[in-house]
């Protein structure tokens, strides 16, 4: 049985392109913009006024004799939603990383941590407070406690800390330059002290200056009590005279001076030079006298740098 319809395969063409036809007209009928009315003579105005403000080849240049490249571009980086400048907030953010919390820590050899941190307080007179601690590792095995036994001679390493101050201001006219205070205190060892030093300095030459310093500290220790024993605190007051000369050209320095204590019947001399090599690097010596009454000398080496 043979099954017809009266829909022929040349026919297909046409209704394709009847319906490619109609798609198009459909389309274009969407997208006829909605009626305006009328344009009035308001509009006609404003669009005279927008034509005869628009820029000229002729108008002068309001960039002339100024260089593109160093105008402050960040001014515009503001947030529009919150009016916050994110460069400005991005520098007080490292500014206030600068002004925090330092903190430093070194490896020591008998497996402890030496543990820095300090922090500025007062920048006028160059005020900072900080803490120098010693971190020991509690031992997780038995091999790691044997280990630590053995590195420290039997013996555990402790942990311990110091909290220090320190203040620069000024002198006091011609008489002094500078006057430095420190303070420190040890609770684990029960010490502390207080100090201060006065320093003047005084031009020689171009190249060679001479600085006078004394120094004034009073060191205090105190022991634990025991039974029957009752635990006591002792202070020893402490001054210092020194004056040093240096030599800016060859990076020398020549330093003598006295320390007395209430614990030494005489003045200890002590001389001593310094001699720099290259950036932060110091060869230093120094003789001086013990109130044992034997001579002490030293020779150092090493890395030094101030902050």
């Amino acid at each position: 049985m043979e099954f017809s319809t009266g829909f022929g395969w040349t026919r297909l063409p046409v209704l394709g392109a009847a319906f490619i036809l109609g798609s198009v007209l459909t389309v274009s009928a969407q997208i006829i913009p909605p009626f305006s009315p009328p344009a009035t003579a308001a509009d006609d105005e404003a669009a005279t006024e927008a034509v005869a403000e628009a820029p000229d080849v002729n108008d002068p240049d309001v960039l002339k004799g100024i260089d593109v490249d160093k105008l402050d571009w960040s001014q515009l980086a503001v947030d529009a939603g919150t009016g916050i400048d994110p460069l400005a907030a991005k520098k007080r953010a490292q500014a206030a990383a600068k002004d925090g919390l330092d903190w430093s820590s070194n490896a020591n050899a008998n497996g402890s941590s030496a543990v820095k941190v300090k922090q500025s307080v007062f920048s006028f007179w160059d005020t900072r407070i900080g803490a120098d601690m010693t971190v020991t590792n509690e031992p997780r095995t038995m091999s790691e406690l044997l280990a630590q036994k053995a590195t420290n001679g039997g013996n555990l390493p402790q942990s311990s800390g110091s909290a220090w101050a320190t203040a620069t201001a000024p002198g006091a006219g011609s008489i002094w330059d500078k006057t430095a205070v420190e303070a420190r205190v040890d609770p684990g060892s029960e010490q502390s002290k207080i100090g201060a030093s006065l320093t003047k300095s005084v031009p020689l030459s171009s190249d060679t200056s001479l600085t006078l310093q004394n120094g004034y500290s009073v060191n205090q220790q105190g022991t634990a009590a025991v039974p029957g024993i009752g635990g006591h605190i002792t202070r020893n007051y402490e001054t210092d005279q020194s004056a040093k000369v240096t030599l800016t050209d060859t990076g020398t320095s020549i330093t003598a001076g006295q320390t007395l204590s209430t614990t030494d019947d005489k003045w200890l001399r002590k001389v001593g030079a310094e001699q720099k090599l290259f950036d932060n690097v110091t060869v230093s010596g120094s003789v001086g006298e013990t109130s044992q009454g034997a001579i002490n000398k030293s020779l150092t080496a090493g890395f030094k740098k101030s902050w």
